[in-house]
């Protein structure tokens, strides 16, 4: 008896080695499908968080903490970080192998008559049909051949033992649909991977390539900032002003630019702008000559919205326009201190020019056309009935409002030239300001508009200076430095006492502590150690029992108004002018001056610029292309195309009809099955039932 151990009944499985096993988890479905997940969110939070923006623009809208999370995740550059490129790699290696491991299957599959079937095997099928006919077996065999045929079916007539098998199919070419749609994915994923931006961080892994993160001449960047003609694949930008020419593109990179050298010069003769009614630009287009730097070849084109112009395999667009250098003048107005001489000053869009031993000014964009919305915003003053706290927080939502907030309303209108600059300190800390140069009528007001804000990522707030009788800023300057001269508010207070007590009605004494009151009111809007304006007063009344603030309210505006009012006129009369009328259009005037006054102390600028003149030159940005992998990712979407037409509206079919000899003739057996059971298959088999039975 023998001591080997027996295996009878037992079945062993082979062990497969782990290239095997790897093998077969990349190309399964379940893989594949995860990585079309893992794919999707990634591009779903590429879309929602802008890619390759400077890391300060980061910085300001998640914070320091989140900032460092998502960019270790590689959230700010999704598409060319290692995990998104890693995925998009796997999935290529998933679904080749899927093609690789399938398709052999597949085709000889099409090309299969299945003529292996027997008779006990059709008869187990769900659509069959048994009839009997007077034909011979060839006879029969061959009607029913050419009757399958005509109704679009390939035929075999096949010879069996006693009998003879038609083997009919049709639609075997769905599968090609299968081979279409994941040959597709392979090829707009290889085509997506060519035109993304792997070229050039290899480039900077490899060559040592670098982002420019500083300023100056592009003709003096350093050689290890810039990428070659022959770059395989960018996308950039050059921006060039009316009669200049540029051979430059700016890649921007999250820690930087990298400059692509082009192999061509574009020169921008002139650049057109159409707008609408509103101001809304309506078309713009840009007449350029563009000449190769190797064979000199010279082509004269406009380059419009998307009709951009291919040159040398490179496609250039009509991206945007912007400024080019505007030659600006501007009257400046001191906004701290009594002074109210004016001041010329120069600059250039994109220039910077010294305003004083404190201050410098970055000319950032001129525009001639401002298309804003501005219905739905007034401007009111303190009224009865509110707390103080409350009608200045309403105040200074409504003077200094974001432009933003009435982002849903249809009242869109010109309102003219807008001049755009920072102004910076020598601790090199800025504020960015906005100033348009007409007054616009909001809410039947007519009002200067000066923006503030203090990052790039906030929405300009604007301070409201309302337009005197000549429609400019005069009287309101004048006014605000009569705020900041003791002697005026002295003369004022004395004034409104005076007209408010006559010699008559009122003693020295009651006279004089409602100078006094005037003048303390006056003192406190004009600033002290509690801040100024409104904000100021609400500060000071906080120290009056809480049941006789609203009514110490009242007394206090009534007092400042009039007071207001006095000191208007004194500074008229120190400029030599007459008293303004006591009427209701400079009562409203006052009321807004007043109100501009609070706010002006949140302006936060030593100086207001009120644009004057202007020349303007124009600029356009065009976007240079290429993309090498353009026309491969449209064969893939072609193929995508060809692929789900295939599947959905292709539906294979496949009948077979056996034929063997009977007691009066012959017997037929036939068999119909398909992969998808639809009506149209029910009707199908219908009609072939029918129809392969019928006598000649």
């Amino acid at each position: 008896m023998s001591d080997t151990p027996s295996t009878s009944g037992i079945q062993l499985r082979n062990r497969r080695g782990p290239l095997a096993e790897t093998v077969e988890l990349l190309s399964s479905m379940r893989f594949a499908i995860a990585l079309f997940v893992v794919i999707i969110f990634a591009a779903i939070i590429g879309t929602i968080v802008q890619q390759s923006q400077p890391m300060p623009n980061y910085i300001n809208q998640f914070g320091p903490f989140w900032f460092e999370v998502f960019n270790k995740l590689g959230l700010y550059a999704i598409y060319s970080s290692w995990w998104f490129v890693s995925m998009c790699g796997l999935l290529v290696v998933s679904t080749t192998l899927c093609i690789v491991h399938n398709t052999p299957k597949m085709l000889k599959d099409m090309r299969s008559w299945r003529e292996k079937v027997r008779e006990a095997s059709l008869n187990n099928f769900h659509h069959k049909a048994h009839w009997e006919s007077p034909l011979s077996r060839e006879q029969l065999a061959g009607q029913t051949a050419q009757r399958l045929g005509h109704a679009g079916y390939g035929t075999k007539v096949i010879e069996k033992d006693g009998a003879i098998l038609v083997s009919a199919k049709r639609g075997a070419g769905n599968k090609f649909g299968y081979i279409f749609a994941h040959s597709a994915i392979v090829i707009i994923l290889i085509g997506g991977m060519l035109d993304s931006d792997l070229p050039i961080r290899f480039q900077q892994w490899m060559f040592g390539k670098t982002a420019f993160g500083g300023t100056g001449l592009i003709a003096d960047i350093p050689a290890q900032h810039r990428l070659g003609v022959h770059n395989p694949t960018y996308r950039g930008n050059i921006a060039l002003p009316e009669g200049t020419a540029g051979n430059t593109a700016i890649l921007p990179r999250p820690d930087g630019v990298l400059l692509q050298d082009l192999p061509f010069t574009i020169q921008l003769k002139k650049f057109d702008i159409d707008f609408y009614s509103t101001g809304m630009p309506k078309l713009f287009a840009s007449h350029v000559t563009v000449r190769s730097n190797d064979s000199g070849k010279t082509v004269d084109a406009v380059v419009e919205v998307n009709k951009p112009l291919i040159f040398e395999g490179v496609a250039i667009y009509q991206s945007s326009f912007e400024d080019g250098g505007s030659k600006l003048k501007l009257l400046g107005y001191p906004m701290k201190g009594s002074a109210t001489t004016t001041f010329g000053l120069d600059g250039e869009v994109n220039g910077t020019t010294k305003l004083n031993d404190e201050y410098t000014v970055e000319w950032s964009d001129f525009r001639p056309f401002n298309v804003e919305n501005i219905s739905g915003q007034d401007a009111r003053a303190v009224t009865k009935g509110e707390s103080l706290n409350e009608s200045f927080s309403r105040s200074l939502d409504k003077q200094l409002g974001s432009a933003a907030k009435t982002a849903h309303n249809k009242d869109l209108k010109n309102v003219g030239p807008s001049v755009q600059y920072k102004l910076r300190d020598k601790t090199g800390q800025a504020r960015e300001y906005q100033n348009y140069m007409q007054p616009v009528t909001i809410e039947g007001d007519t009002v200067f508009l000066a923006g503030v804000r203090a990052n790039p990522s906030d929405p300009f707030s604007y301070l409201r200076i309302p337009a005197d009788d000549e429609h400019s800023v005069r009287e309101w300057m004048r006014l605000r430095a009569a705020l900041q001269d003791p002697a005026l508010r002295q003369k004022a207070a004395a004034s409104y006492a005076a007209r408010a007590m006559p010699q008559s009605k009122a003693g020295d004494t009651l006279r004089g502590q409602l100078e006094a009151s005037a003048l303390k009111g006056l003192e406190i809007f004009a600033g002290d150690t509690n801040g100024a304006g409104f904000f100021a007063i609400s500060r000071f009344l906080e120290k009056v029992p809480q049941a006789e603030q609203t009514k110490a309210a009242e007394i206090f505006l009534k007092i400042l108004n009039g007071s207001m009012w006095e000191l208007w006129q004194a500074a008229r009369a120190q400029d030599g002018k007459p008293a303004a009328a006591a009427d209701e259009i400079h009562g409203r005037f006052l009321q807004l001056a007043t109100n501009a006054l609070s706010d002006s102390f949140f302006y936060g600028a030593p100086v207001y610029l009120q644009l004057d003149e202007f020349t303007e030159i124009k600029a356009s940005v065009f976007q240079v292309t290429r993309s090498p992998g353009k026309t491969i990712v449209y064969l893939g979407c072609v193929l995508l195309v060809l692929g789900v037409f295939s599947m959905f509206y292709i539906r294979e079919r496949r009948v077979w009809v056996w034929i063997k000899d009977g007691e009066g003739g012959t017997e037929a057996l036939m068999a119909m099955s398909t992969q998808r059971k639809t009506l149209d298959f029910e009707q199908e088999f219908k009609e072939l039932k029918e129809k392969l039975p019928q006598s000649a």
